[in-house]
């Protein structure tokens, strides 16, 4: 690895139009950025008073397109990607992209949910990991945004999230938050999302998953503090109930 790509991975809970929210995403200084529960790039556009400088056009999924809560991925800084041409607009949430620079590798984003799945049911991001198989194998991949699941949670059922992550190392893939801190999945000390706004709610269900390969060259990661992301009282001046995931690849 030789270029490095900061990634960043956030539910933004709405309102990504809002200063409060947008100015410390931009303050991050992504090259791509993995927006959850966000509008419609138009929608956006409208909202904003002055767009943020992206270096490419937004590539978005969320079906209704007056949804303000669909998924996105933006580019700053010199970064560029497109929608991949095998896009299953029934698997929401789940969007491929084809990520052409700062480096060349492919994208799927993510925003799932196993509320009110039966214990049988796979779940739209099991569906999709085979759907998208060859997306994430033939070159390198990266997967990350909000799984809204942990390895803790769901046992015996067909959407467990250990299951997962099984698969994804079957593709090559491993947790870029579990390879540096060497915690095991579903006994993460830092969490990203807190339920009501609640620090004693915290769990860790937004992931970046990257190759194997690419933590040998060393990279470097960063999760949201609840004081910075969440806490934030007033209510008006919150952030979201997630906290960001950041990803250097290449900074070591």
């Amino acid at each position: 690895m030789e270029t490095l790509v900061r990634l960043v991975a956030w539910n933004c809970a709405g309102g990504l139009h809002l200063p409060r929210k947008y100015k410390p995403l931009l303050a991050l200084g992504p090259h791509i950025a993995v927006i959850s529960e966000c509008a419609e790039p138009s929608i956006l556009a409208r909202k904003f008073d002055r767009m943020p400088d992206f270096s490419a056009a937004p590539v978005w999924a969320g079906g209704d397109p007056d949804s303000h809560h669909g998924l996105a991925v933006f580019f700053f800084n010199g970064a560029g990607g497109v929608r991949h041409g095998k896009f299953a607009p029934e698997l929401q949430w789940l969007l491929p992209v084809e990520v052409s620079a700062p480096r060349r590798f492919n994208l799927l984003a993510v925003l799932t949910g196993t509320a009110g799945l039966h214990k049988a049911e796979p779940g739209t991001l099991r569906k999709g990991l085979e759907f998208y198989r060859q997306f994430l194998t033939e070159e390198d991949a990266v997967i990350a945004g909000d799984f809204s699941n942990n390895a803790a949670w769901n046992r015996g059922r067909a959407c467990n999230h250990g299951r997962a992550v099984e698969t994804l190392e079957g593709y090559g893939l491993v947790s870029a938050y579990h390879a540096k801190t060497g915690e095991v999945q579903g006994q993460e000390s830092v969490k990203t999302f807190y339920r009501w706004y609640r620090e004693e709610q915290g769990h860790h269900i937004d992931h970046i998953f990257m190759p194997h390969a690419w933590t040998k060259p060393g990279f470097c990661l960063e999760v949201g503090s609840f004081d910075d992301w969440v806490r934030k009282p007033p209510a008006e001046t919150r952030r979201s109930d997630h906290a960001p995931l950041v990803v250097d690849i290449g900074c070591g």
